[in-house]
């Protein structure tokens, strides 16, 4: 089962089951993402729209992306609001989506599936409007180190671990630099904010820089 078929089927169980990256997650977006409300915002990753429907009341306007279908169609039945947009794309693709530049770009818990950051980051750079942010929430490469990663429970009884990459904090600030990107923020978060245990999520805030 390849990624994109993964999710389709992870997309029934999504939002029913535990998922502490998924919610620490959540809370690290709302935390780092301020100064709003953004004209365009482009959100890489919808999933079933655990973080769209907070996104939707930043923005004028929002593109919601997904590689799933299923997880989208979730997500639209969820949030049927004429100021978003829903489309299934592949990010590791040309960015045909962003059809005028984005104030705000959000990326959140997909990254550890793409093997290309300069891809990604080159994409973003190009998307967003000068001084545009760039927020990133990923599963932290700590807790990667330890052995976890993206998993589900499936109808079978047995769990399924999904094709996954370990991302340094470095290749991630390291990309945003040589895609003239400044590093705004940096953060980790911990599961019920213990900093003596092993951090959960990275999150960054970067901002394009107009001399890139």
């Amino acid at each position: 089962m390849n990624v994109q078929d993964a999710y389709n089927t992870w997309a029934d169980s999504y939002d029913n089951v535990q998922n502490k990256t998924r919610d620490l997650e959540a809370r690290a977006i709302r935390s780092m993402v301020l100064g709003g409300p953004f004209a365009e915002i482009i959100e890489l990753g919808c999933g079933t729209g655990k973080n769209t429907e907070w996104l939707a009341t930043q923005a004028t306007h929002l593109t919601a992306i997904d590689f799933s279908a299923e997880m989208l169609r979730r997500a639209k039945e969820k949030l049927p609001h004429p100021h978003i947009s829903f489309q299934q794309a592949d990010i590791m693709q040309p960015w045909q989506f962003a059809h005028s530049p984005a104030s705000l770009i959000t990326c959140s818990l997909i990254l550890e599936h793409i093997h290309n950051l300069d891809f990604v980051f080159a994409q973003a750079h190009r998307s967003l409007q000068p001084q545009g942010l760039f927020y990133i929430g990923e599963l932290h490469p700590f807790k990667q180190y330890e052995g976890s990663k993206a998993r589900f429970d499936t109808a079978a009884g047995g769990i399924f671990e999904l094709e996954c990459y370990v991302h340094h904090i470095s290749d991630f600030t390291e990309a945003a630099r040589r895609h003239g990107f400044s590093c705004v923020r940096l953060q980790e978060w911990f599961d019920d904010d213990n900093c003596t245990t092993t951090p959960r999520i990275v999150a960054f805030l970067f901002q394009r820089q107009d001399n890139a």
